[in-house]
């Protein structure tokens, strides 16, 4: 079992000391999560919790996680950096391609491409961008820049973007491209997931939830055809991890938790290093 926890820090220091904490007590990956700005009021629902609202207050100083994890990259050696969740039809595709070779390049090939639809249809408004073509734009950018990574003539043409006679460079150091580890628990995410990543992140409110989750995932993936099934990534966001958690997890085909950080930069650092010393240090 691999383990990730995520980078809520704000501060240069409180992101250092974390990051580097994280790689000494043996974790595998760091998860940030972003948007771009935050409404004061919304009607859409947030899908991950029963109340339809986010944990993040709208003050909430997000980093853009492109410069936060090329920060990280360059104060650790090993850990994976990775997005949890980038929400791919919100930005440019040809600029979202660039930021993620050049961090795979300057990390060493450390990047995890965590990616997302988006729920937060004010969030769209706000920045001019199309809500209701979203999942459109989502395939067609990935296909674009997995193009993009991979060619030496990169040639794409769909309904919203193409390319023909342009050079991409750099190509990310990871061949044919970081993982790309779609989000979400709806039937959509999977199904998507399913058809065009690599891997699964989903939410573990429950045990038994998110088992249920994992089996239409299965299904999802039969139906597409897949030849290699989905690495799975769950996370605990509302309650500590136990040992027999683990085991249950590992019993459903995850690959990798991400653990639940402390409510503050010195919990988290405390947190970390008791799980790396109880937990990870005896797999």
């Amino acid at each position: 079992m691999k383990f990730g926890t995520f980078l809520y820090q704000t501060s240069p220091n409180s992101i250092a000391a974390v990051a580097r904490k994280a790689e000494e007590s043996g974790f595998e990956s760091l998860w940030i999560p972003e948007h771009i700005i935050l409404p004061v009021t919304y009607r859409s629902p947030y899908p991950y919790s029963l109340s339809g609202r986010m944990g993040a207050p709208p003050e909430t100083p997000l980093h853009d996680p492109m410069l936060a994890l090329a920060f990280v990259a360059g104060i650790t050696t090993k850990i994976r950096l990775a997005t949890g969740v980038f929400v791919i039809p919100i930005r440019n595709a040809f600029a979202t391609a660039k930021a993620v070779a050049s961090l795979d390049v300057l990390s060493g090939g450390r990047f995890i491409f965590g990616v997302g639809i988006g729920w937060l249809e004010e969030e769209f408004d706000a920045v001019g961008l199309s809500f209701k073509d979203r999942a459109l734009r989502t395939r067609e950018y990935i296909a674009l820049m997995k193009e993009l990574w991979s060619k030496e003539s990169p040639e794409y043409h769909g309904k919203t973007i193409s390319i023909e006679g342009f050079k991409f460079m750099p190509k990310p150091s990871q061949k044919p491209h970081p993982p790309i580890v779609f989000g979400g628990n709806t039937e959509p995410s999977l199904k998507r997931a399913a058809k065009l990543g690599d891997g699964w992140y989903g939410i573990a409110d429950g045990i038994d939830e998110i088992a249920a989750t994992i089996k239409r995932l299965r299904e999802h993936e039969r139906a597409a055809g897949r030849t290699a099934p989905l690495e799975l990534t769950v996370s605990k966001l509302r309650e500590q991890l136990n040992p027999g958690d683990v085991e249950r997890f590992a019993a459903m085909g995850v690959s990798r938790i991400i653990v639940a950080p402390g409510a503050t930069t010195r919990a988290h650092l405390a947190s970390m290093e008791k799980f790396g010393a109880e937990v990870i240090a005896r797999q």
